[in-house]
């Protein structure tokens, strides 16, 4: 095998490439920030990897990706939610008041199964049988949560209450 076969490209250049991609990722299933942090430490891990690294690299670095985005909603699960004044009915997203219906906070609105396959087919543009293994479901159940999360951020959207 000659030396150009096995040659890789640089980090900068996948970076370049695929970071739209995983901001999509990232932001489909995080806040602004936490999907900021998210998108980093995917390059950072990815960075770490790539010498070992040989294969379909949008797909690994939507793995990648998704992993550190479920890392953030996990540690984000075990803390305290800041607020400047205490609801005085328990509110279902731990926040007083209301949303603003943009695409981002409608997404997180979603039950995580849909937010998950809506994120990951919708806007990352992965084929339902990858979804199937990154969200650990059957791709029947990967299409209905995607299928069942659009239909819900439409109405969303366009104001509709929905049960």
């Amino acid at each position: 095998m000659s030396a150009s076969a096995t040659a890789k490209p640089p980090f900068e250049r996948i970076v370049g490439e695929h970071g739209p991609l995983v901001w999509r990722v990232c932001r489909g299933l995080l806040d602004q920030h936490d999907a900021e942090d998210a998108w980093s430490e995917t390059f950072l891990a990815a960075m770490g990897a790539w010498a070992r690294f040989d294969g379909n690299v949008a797909g690994w670095l939507v793995t990648i990706a998704h992993r550190k985005a479920i890392d953030v909603i996990r540690a984000r699960s075990r803390g305290p939610i800041p607020t400047d004044e205490l609801p005085e009915v328990a509110s279902s997203v731990g926040l007083p008041g209301g949303r603003d219906l943009d695409l981002w906070a409608a997404l997180a609105l979603l039950p995580p199964r849909q937010r998950a396959a809506v994120v990951h087919h919708h806007l990352a543009g992965v084929p339902f049988a990858e979804v199937t293994r990154l969200t650990g479901t059957t791709e029947t159940a990967a299409r209905k949560a995607a299928s069942d999360g659009v239909q819900r951020l439409r109405a969303l959207l366009v104001g509709k209450d929905i049960a």
